[in-house]
């Protein structure tokens, strides 16, 4: 946590004064800081690259030395006993965080003189103006420009002071008015804590003095004299004195340097990303439906099943197969070749050409079986997967590679073998569309002229239905929207993509309102018409893709509106 954490005083003398403070170094140290383990001596640490010397600026710059002229900081002859908190020559404490190489510097004041600023003026107001009812009790100011203070004042006892006791303050300093703000029970409980272990060791030193020589008889008799007459030397002490604690300064450092560490890592930043959409509830359906299969999966049946190879595998014994690189391509056929796959849509729709890309994509939002015809089970599989993402995560019903024909309700991306026979009602069906991969002829040109397309360019696409798509026909608005961001080179496939999910998102929501239009409401087919103009999809192709979406919703979605019906609330009539 970027903050400070001081311990100040108001002296009698000299006002209000800061005796302690702690703060966060992520840069390499200066020179003249010391380590926690050690008072005053020299210390060499090689792997942080820090070195300590007792030479050269070891003490505090508040004391005040010619050389230190220009140091921020009082003069030691604004100085008493009971403002100074680190001896003559003490080189501060440093503790090191070796999981996030920070380090935890302790001086009496702040080294840098913007920060020194800072702390002084939070000191003032700490133990000035800015107080709480009955002087005692945390409070917070501050502002954009001098940081934001948590304050927590407090008294310590003292047999020699005006009262009987003397005016404390510990105060947090950070720019992050919202974090200091949630860190308020947190910073509340961890400082109150420290001030009543300081009280309670000033209780006993002070509880020891009075027994031994009470003050308040003496005063008494002293009472018409002149108050800063009768004090001697030792009035204004120091707080080690009043808690008689000469380790005092090192357990503050420690205490002070677990509260910068702690109250850090205990609030973290989150990317909240909003409610989860209906790709992703069907994703959690899906693995979730998994799950429950595989743990009712018999372990015997597991081992006794067959894995189904692709074409050309048959009569292979695939576990011979050479592992050296060198020999891969004596192995099956089918092995992958990842050259020979496409990459996106865009990709895609160079290879094929603009007017059959157009038809394969409207089958595609249509919800018509799209079967793939090809020697190469990769190439396959990375078609299905780049048209894929046109669709909702919950409309894609796929057999990646078969050796026969699946009926259209059982998926609707199908991928075969060039010998495996589909039927000729669904050659002719307006419902389906059929790609064929052959080999290339060597004297045919292929429809991309890219370098990267290249490998592709040893097969012909043949994209065939019996219902083809009119180059002039509107079609769906998301086929328009998805051609103009593809044909659009000023967008890289990154932005495409993007683009992509905004307009699923943006479809999804019009299923959403259709469903619960008709579905859940079961409105008449008039109110339905005059929904669908105002969503803009009243054009039969708009009007076909939305049935087909509602397939695509999550079962949470659909059972959430369903609870929501039978509600009693749901059955209050509309106004």
């Amino acid at each position: 946590m970027n903050a400070i954490v001081a311990l100040c005083h108001f002296c009698e003398l000299h006002g209000p004064r800061t005796l302690f403070c702690t703060e966060v170094l992520h840069a390499p140290l200066p020179k003249g800081a010391g380590d926690s383990h050690g008072q005053g001596e020299q210390v060499e640490e090689e792997e942080g690259g820090i070195q300590m010397s007792s030479g050269t600026c070891t003490h505090s710059p508040a004391e005040g030395a010619s050389a230190e002229s220009s140091s921020p900081g009082p003069k030691k002859s604004d100085m008493c006993e009971g403002c100074r908190s680190l001896a003559v020559g003490h080189p501060g404490y440093i503790s090191h965080d070796k999981e996030t190489s920070i380090k935890y510097v302790s001086h009496q004041h702040p080294s840098h003189p913007q920060l020194f600023s800072i702390v002084r003026q939070a000191c003032v107001r700490s133990l000035s103006c800015e107080v709480c009812p009955g002087r005692e009790g945390p409070i917070f100011f501050g502002d954009e420009q001098h940081g934001f203070v948590f304050s927590h004042t407090f008294f310590i006892k003292d047999s020699l002071a005006r009262g009987f006791q003397r005016w404390y303050s510990i105060i947090a300093i950070m720019m992050d008015r919202i974090y200091l703000i949630n860190s308020w029970p947190f910073l509340l409980g961890k400082i109150r804590g420290i001030i009543d272990e300081l009280q309670g060791k000033a209780l006993k030193v002070f509880e020891a003095e009075q027994f031994g020589c009470p003050q308040r008889a003496q005063r008494m008799n002293t009472a018409f004299t002149p108050f800063l007459h009768q004090r001697n030397g030792n009035a204004a002490r120091s707080l080690t004195s009043l808690t008689s604690d000469d380790n005092l300064w090192a357990c503050l450092h420690t205490s002070f340097a677990w509260l910068l560490k702690a109250c850090g890592s205990r609030l973290t930043e989150k990317l909240l990303e909003g409610a989860p959409t209906e790709d992703t509830l069907v994703q959690m359906e899906k693995l979730a439906d998994l799950e429950e299969e595989s743990e009712g999966w018999d372990n015997s049946e597991a081992e006794e099943r067959v894995p189904v190879l692709p074409e050309g595998a048959e009569g292979r014994d695939l576990t011979k197969c050479p592992t050296d690189s060198s020999l891969l391509s004596d192995c099956d056929s089918w092995q992958p070749q990842k050259l020979s796959v496409f990459k996106s849509l865009r990709h895609m729709r160079q290879v094929l050409g603009a007017q059959s890309f157009r038809m394969l994509a409207w089958h595609v939002l249509m919800g018509n079986q799209v079967i793939w015809k090809s020697r190469d089970p990769d190439l396959v599989l990375s078609a299905f997967e780049v048209l894929q993402t046109m669709l909702p995560v919950g409309c894609v019903r796929a057999v990646p590679y078969s050796s026969q024909y699946e009926e259209a309700y059982r998926c609707n991306f199908l991928g075969l073998g060039l010998h495996v026979q589909v039927p000729a009602h669904v050659l002719a069906s307006e419902f389906a569309v059929v790609v064929e991969v052959h080999a290339a002829a060597r004297t045919s040109l292929h429809p991309a002229s890219y370098k990267d397309d290249q490998p592709l360019s040893k097969y012909e696409f043949t994209v065939t239905s019996g219902s083809p798509v009119a180059a002039d026909r509107v079609g769906p608005t998301i086929l328009n929207k998805i051609e103009a961001a593809l044909t659009n080179q000023n967008l890289s496939v990154d932005v495409v993509d993007q683009c992509l999910i905004c307009l699923k998102e943006e479809w999804m929501n019009k299923v959403k309102v259709l469903f619960k239009f008709t579905k859940v409401d079961s409105r008449p087919k008039e109110d339905t018409q005059k929904l669908l103009s105002i969503l803009g999809a009243s054009e039969e192709d708009n009007v076909k893709l939305l049935k087909f979406w509602m397939t695509g919703l999550s079962k949470t979605y659909k059972s959430h509106l369903m609870s929501t019906v039978r509600s009693p609330m749901a059955s209050e009539p509309r106004n």
